[in-house]
């Protein structure tokens, strides 16, 4: 099978648009801006989510659901969240079809709503209604929900995984007695997505506070992980935000604290999304196809018999059999591909695309040789293997392609950081090298849209214990205490 795909440095875009499709990760819908998630794909994010709810549920929150639908004047009582979604919202304005003369059907004029419902774009304002209901005294709190759901952002240009109209995700939604308590949950649920980004998806990221410009509508504080990816660009993986009282004042969740005093509660929120996916991706893959870490591979291990009669195809079967439930013992996920319809060169090319970590060959003279091929799709170096210790070399072998993709992705984001201190300097990195560009900024809002209205770049996050060090921002040349990340970004 070719893989017939563009290479990364001839067209990165149309390599990754190649490299979703052919890996049969997801496709696009009949609906614009939609996409269908493909069952390779989805068990990608099902690893994802496993490991993230456990995860959730180690920190003490609880999964609930929350309605699709949000009355619009709901959106209205917070004006920054509705400022920062309005361009986004799908509307629903009427709950009725009926029987077009014409042929087919319309919308029936006589059934419109009395009052628009928007389908969420993000749950505070519906959740927060819903808290009202839970909370009278300190004793209520905290409370500390995860939502599995999906949203609607109606993009106009969209990208499999990175930006559709409709995405997957979860967020979390914690109310709390004082303003401590919300601060360390913020930043307790960005370490969270910091530890599932670099111990399971293998990708480095940083940690630390948007800046004004880039902070969630509605918040007063956004936490971020940025990651770099190999084409250069910053994606944000995960955000956390604390929200202050304002969605409490927007929606009068009051509470009487341990001194008998009303307040209002205190707020965060925090999700991740089917963006990881893509984020995966654009990390660790090469012009080969998917290069899987193997904590999130769907499938970690498969196994191809190489033969010629059906005598070697039964005694192959049979090695392979008991091989395959001393792996599953160990929760190793494997596969054993005996389907004699395709041959092994197709399959070795199949799972080279789809990132499965190790593959391994079994012929009748590695048979009589008690011995085994084994491929590692991070550096495709081949290995010939005793079966005897063959369990215990894979777990092994597992655990040293994880590390070692994460440590070749840390390494490339070691060599794409820079520091500028001019806007030439600044322009010359980002046109012609990309990553990371360490600058200093003079903390305004209008410093950095004229920045990005020049470069098309912003700051991606000021990291936690940013180092001080004085200096001149690169566009006003004024005072500044620090360097912060810019980069171009999806």
């Amino acid at each position: 099978m070719a893989k017939d795909l563009t290479l990364q440095e001839e067209d990165y875009s149309q390599w990754y648009n190649d490299l979703v499709k052919k890996a049969d990760l997801a496709e696009n819908s009949a609906v614009r801006g939609c996409m269908v998630i493909k069952p390779y794909g989805y068990a990608i994010w099902e690893n994802m989510q496993n490991a993230l709810d456990k995860m959730f549920k180690d920190t003490g929150h609880l999964n609930a659901y929350f309605p699709l639908f949000i009355p619009k004047s709901f959106l209205c009582r917070e004006a920054e969240h509705v400022e920062g979604f309005a361009k986004e919202c799908a509307v629903i304005t009427h709950y009725r079809l009926k029987k077009d003369p014409n042929g087919g059907v319309m919308v029936d004029p006589e059934a419109k709503l009395e009052e628009e419902l928007i389908v969420r774009p993000t749950s505070e304002t519906i959740i927060w209604d819903t808290y009202k209901n839970w909370i009278q005294s300190y004793r209520d709190l905290p409370i500390l929900c995860n939502q599995w759901a999906n949203v609607v952002r109606w993009e106009m240009r969209t990208r499999l995984f990175l930006r559709t109209a409709e995405f997957l995700w979860q967020e979390g939604h914690t109310a709390h007695a004082t303003k401590e308590e919300a601060l360390i949950e913020a930043e307790k649920m960005l370490n969270v997505y910091s530890t599932f980004a670099e111990e399971f998806m293998a990708m480095p990221v940083l940690k630390g506070v948007k800046s004004p410009n880039e902070r969630f509508a509605g918040a007063e504080e956004t936490y971020c992980i940025e990651a770099l990816m190999k084409d250069g660009k910053a994606l944000q993986a995960g955000t956390s935000h604390f929200l202050g009282q304002n969605f409490a004042k927007a929606f009068d969740v009051k509470f009487l604290n341990n001194e008998n005093i009303l307040d209002y509660v205190w707020a965060t929120s925090w999700g991740v999304s089917t963006r990881l996916i893509g984020a995966l991706i654009m990390s660790h893959s090469d012009n080969n196809g998917l290069v899987l870490p193997p904590k999130l591979a769907p499938l970690q291990v498969v196994i191809i018999p190489i033969y010629k009669t059906e005598e070697q195809q039964l005694a192959i079967s049979e090695k392979v059999s008991a091989l395959c439930t001393a792996l599953k013992s160990k929760n190793i996920s494997v596969k054993f591909d005996n389907d004699d319809s395709k041959r092994s060169g197709w399959k070795f090319n199949e799972y080279e695309l789809k990132g499965v970590p190790i593959r391994i060959a079994i012929g009748p003279r590695d048979l009589e040789n008690n011995q085994v091929e084994i491929v590692r799709r991070d550096t495709l170096e081949k290995q010939t293997i005793s079966i005897d210790g063959l369990v215990e070399h894979i777990e092994n072998l597992l655990t040293n392609i994880q590390q070692n993709i994460f440590n070749k992705a840390l390494k490339f984001r070691k060599e794409k950081t820079f520091s500028a201190n001019t806007m030439e300097e600044f322009i010359s990195i980002l046109d012609n090298k990309g990553g990371f560009v360490l600058a200093h900024w003079d903390g305004t809002s209008e410093t950095e849209e004229h920045i990005k209205e020049l470069t098309k770049a912003t700051i991606r996050v000021i990291p936690f214990q940013n180092e001080k060090e004085e200096g001149r921002c690169i566009l006003t040349g004024k005072p500044s205490f620090q360097r912060v990340v810019f980069a171009r970004a999806y």
